[in-house]
C-alpha cells in the first residue's frame, strides 16, 4: 500500500459501521396494532418492577399499562404521543431508553463521540509511530554495552 493511500481503509472502516448502524436503527414498513403495542409497551419500564418492561412484566400496573396502551393505539395516537402520555404521568424514568433529544442525546452521542475520539487519536498515534525515525546507539551507548559484557560495569 503506497503511504498516500493509508487512509482509504479507514474510510472503507468507517462507511461499513455507519451503514450497519443505519441498517440497525431504520424503521421496518407497516405494523399491525398488536406489534405498535408490543414495540410501545417494551419501551415503557414498569412502574413496580426494576428492570422488566411494561411488556414483559405481569403486575397489575403493568397489565393496566398494557390495556391502556392498547385503546391509545386503537384510537390512533403516535406511539411518541403514547410515551410522552407517559413521561408527563411519571417522568422521564418510565422509559427504558432514554429519549434521542435534551440531555438524552448526550447519553445516546457521548459513547459514540467517545469512539470516534478514541478512534482518530489512534490512528494519529500509529501514524506518529509509523513515522518514527529511527534510533541509533550513540558510541557511549556502545561502549557501555562493551563493558556490561566484558563484566566491567557495577551490579
Amino acid at each position: 500500500m503506497s503511504r498516500g493511500r493509508g487512509w482509504i481503509p479507514w474510510v472503507g472502516l468507517v462507511a461499513v459501521v455507519v451503514a450497519v448502524v443505519v441498517w440497525a436503527v431504520w424503521p421496518s414498513g407497516d405494523q399491525t396494532d398488536a406489534e405498535r403495542v408490543r414495540n410501545i409497551t417494551h419501551q415503557l419500564r414498569c412502574p413496580d418492577c426494576e428492570s422488566l418492561s411494561a411488556g414483559d412484566s405481569q403486575t397489575a400496573s403493568a397489565r393496566a399499562i398494557r390495556r391502556d396502551v392498547t385503546q391509545r393505539v386503537a384510537e390512533g395516537q403516535s406511539a411518541a404521543t403514547i410515551k410522552r402520555a407517559y413521561v408527563d404521568r411519571y417522568g422521564e424514568s418510565i422509559l427504558l431508553e432514554p429519549e434521542r433529544d435534551g440531555i438524552g442525546l448526550v447519553v445516546w452521542g457521548l459513547p459514540l463521540l467517545v469512539l470516534v475520539g478514541g478512534g482518530v487519536g489512534l490512528f494519529f498515534a500509529f501514524r506518529r509511530w509509523r513515522n518514527a525515525a529511527p534510533v541509533h546507539a550513540t558510541e557511549a551507548d556502545e561502549e557501555l554495552v562493551r563493558e556490561m559484557r566484558r563484566g566491567d560495569g557495577a551490579s
